[in-house]
């Protein structure tokens, strides 16, 4: 009878042991799971931050495309003006005359009615972009329009 007790302690302690030791395979697995879970979490977060700093990079080619081709544009807009400005055809020398009085006449004007605005206004900041937008039309209309000297091709 001992023999068939001592049989029934043994294999209840061997049930006991094996229930203790896959608790602790299971604690040591929720550990690593936890540990892979953070490492997992880690890499995303250095993914979604490389994926954040590629969106800048892109943002910032894009700005500077824009600010180029913005460039590009204005400066044939300027050589259109200047092409323009110098395609007089063949007219009479008074419609000439005229023709290139009429920036100097505009440009006096403006700064007459810019010189208005900024005695009449209590506003600085009317005034201020009064005299922006006076500047850079004077500076638009006469700048780099000197007469070019003749091209020597006598040679």
């Amino acid at each position: 009878m001992a023999d068939i007790i001592s049989l029934g302690l043994d294999a209840a302690a061997g049930g006991v042991f094996g229930l203790i030791g896959t608790a602790f395979g299971r604690i040591a697995g929720f550990f690593e799971r936890r540990d892979e879970n953070a490492q997992e979490q880690a890499r995303w977060v250095h993914e979604y931050r490389l994926h954040e700093l590629n969106m800048k990079a892109r943002a910032q080619e894009s700005e500077i495309e824009i600010e180029l081709a913005a460039q590009a544009g204005s400066w044939k807009g300027l050589e259109a003006s200047i092409f323009a400005d110098s395609a007089n055809g063949h007219a009479s020398q008074w419609v000439i005359n005229v023709l290139r009085l009429v920036r100097p006449c505009l440009t006096f004007i403006l700064w007459i009615i810019t010189a208005g605005i900024f005695l009449q206004t209590q506003n600085q900041a009317i005034a201020e972009a009064a005299v922006f937008a006076a500047t850079a039309a004077t500076l638009w209309w006469f700048g780099d329009r000197a007469p070019k000297p003749p091209v020597n091709r006598s040679r």
